[in-house]
């Protein structure tokens, strides 16, 4: 669990049940601090870029490690900024494959 980054995000089945607090206290360590914790139902992280085009560059990378971890985080792009949020909607709550995402997003930025 200490290399969040080197596991696959995995399907999750409708019974999985939504992380605890005492869960998301243990994984949340394990992610970059800059993550914020929502309503302990999702993570966001604000991100910042000198133009658009950078801004772009980086949801693109995003998404395609989405599509080949199969876990889709809610973008939101604007000049100069990207929005992130992680939450395994199926489950109405946060999962380890929200803070594996993290992780690997973490990766992404220098």
């Amino acid at each position: 669990m200490n290399n969040l980054s080197q596991k696959k995000c995995g399907p999750c089945s409708s019974g999985t049940i939504p992380f605890s607090e005492k869960q998301i206290n243990t994984f949340k360590p394990l992610i970059n601090p800059s993550w914020t914790l929502i309503n302990n139902l999702k993570l966001e992280r604000s991100y910042k870029f000198p133009n658009f085009i950078q801004a772009l560059a980086f949801v693109n990378r995003v998404g395609e490690l989405a599509e080949k971890e199969g876990h889709h985080p809610d973008i939101t792009l604007s000049w100069g900024k990207v929005i992130l949020e992680l939450m395994t909607h199926k489950i109405k709550g946060l999962s380890e494959n929200d803070f594996i995402l993290a992780a690997k997003i973490d990766e992404l930025i220098p």
